[in-house]
């Protein structure tokens, strides 16, 4: 297979993850906005009951699933019923899926409003309208603040849930930022994603602050800490972050891989690009090495070469050294997901892209909030960390060297 067939094959898979990360969202967002609905419709009728004190008006089951086809294709949605326990038969008519609503308006276009402006300012209402199309207006204002409230309780207790059922064995940390502005200053979300005994990855958090702050950071991981979090074996992050220095305080035992793809970039933007092309080779080599000493031969090898003419360069990645090559102590199976932050990035990406769209001025909670539906969606997608059944010699301390389990034998050979 040809380079440019592979990477036409990558960039559809990603399209094809994204759209169902966006027709995820798209369900569970009609889901809630008719669980609002409903549940404004008998609030009406809250006082009234019969005679065995009972209330009239209540719920009936859900109707048959039916589809709604929008730009991204189909969605499924499910409306409530309700009835009346005597007088005149209720029915509820939901005001954004109208019964015979099939076709809504393109929802490549209503994205950011649907996870930002939906959700941060008086706009859900506009939200929903463009994701079924002209037919669905008249949500009701007590609709819309209903809506809003569930996503902020759901985003609260989220932030509130224990950690300490589980053993996180590495956690990815990257401060998002969204481009976007909230009252005087950037947004900028801090991202902790962790990875469990069982190989399976979640959010651990997902907090407002400054990217390259320690304070923000510490708070994070204060936060983390009081809700269980024992130290991770392994953190991976970008270098240029105050998580370092926060990390050290509160977790000293867990060691820090730094990411490969911005240290890459940094150095390269250091270089004349007539030398990028092979310097990216150079650095390629030593994070692809089989073992330690090989890496380290090659990146003494990067030093020798461009250190004469460009220190700045070189400057930037031996400060670093160690960290760059903390990988080789865990399990090779791991590698791939310990030299970067890919885990954030694949996901929160979108979330770059999607809010260079939206323009405006917003509430601190939006793109948190955004960004916490976002990663429920996405965290359903997620596959099991590769080599997943080492995770327990790592928790059990069991030593690594080269990716390989550690015996009387090779270590004597060492």
């Amino acid at each position: 297979m040809s380079e440019s067939t592979k990477t036409e094959s990558r960039e559809r898979g990603s399209r094809d993850a994204l759209t169902e990360l966006m027709r995820a969202g798209a369900r569970q967002l009609i889901a809630e906005a008719l669980e609002a609905e409903v549940t404004a419709l008998l609030a009406t009728y809250a006082g009234q009951q019969d005679a065995q004190g009972r209330a009239i008006v209540v719920r009936n089951g859900p109707q048959p699933e039916r589809e709604i086809q929008t730009g991204i294709g189909p969605v499924t949605v499910q409306v409530p019923k309700v009835r009346s326990r005597q007088g005149e038969p209720i029915t509820f008519r939901s005001a954004l899926v109208p019964p015979y609503v099939r076709k809504t308006a393109s929802l490549e276009a209503a994205i950011p409003w649907l996870y930002l402006k939906g959700i941060s300012t008086g706009e859900k209402q506009g939200a929903l309208e463009a994701l079924v199309g002209p037919e669905s207006q008249g949500l009701s204002a007590s609709t819309v603040s209903r809506l809003k409230q569930v996503w902020r309780e759901e985003y609260m207790a989220w932030q509130q849930r224990r950690l300490d059922g589980d053993q996180w064995v590495y956690i990815w940390v990257d401060g998002i930022d969204s481009g976007l502005r909230a009252e005087d200053h950037r947004l900028c979300a801090l991202v902790v994603i962790g990875v469990n005994a069982r190989g399976e990855k979640h959010f651990l958090a997902i907090e407002d602050g400054i990217r390259e702050s320690t304070q923000s950071w510490r708070e994070v991981l204060v936060g983390l800490k009081a809700r269980g979090l024992t130290a991770p074996h392994l953190a991976v992050g970008d270098g240029a972050m105050g998580f370092w220095a926060a990390l050290e305080e509160l977790f000293p035992t867990t060691r820090q891989q730094r990411c490969w793809f911005p240290k890459t970039q940094n150095i390269l933007n250091a270089l004349p690009k007539s030398v990028q092309p092979k310097a990216n080779q150079a650095l390629q080599t030593i994070w692809r090495a089989e073992s330690k000493a090989t890496a380290e031969r090659a990146f003494d090898v990067f030093l020798t070469t461009y250190e004469p003419k460009y220190p700045k360069a070189t400057m930037s990645l031996q400060k670093d050294r160690e960290e760059l090559l903390a990988f080789y102590a865990f399990p090779a199976h791991h590698w791939q997901s310990l030299r970067t932050t890919n885990p954030i990035e694949s996901t929160c990406g979108t979330i770059r892209h999607r809010t260079g769209r939206t323009k405006g001025c917003l509430t601190r909670d939006g793109p948190l909030h955004m960004m916490f539906k976002l990663g429920q969606c996405a965290e359903k997608t997620w596959r099991r960390l590769r080599g997943f059944r080492q995770l327990g010699k790592v928790i059990r301390g069991v030593p690594f060297r080269d990716g390989l389990e550690e015996t009387t034998t090779n270590s004597v050979a060492a």
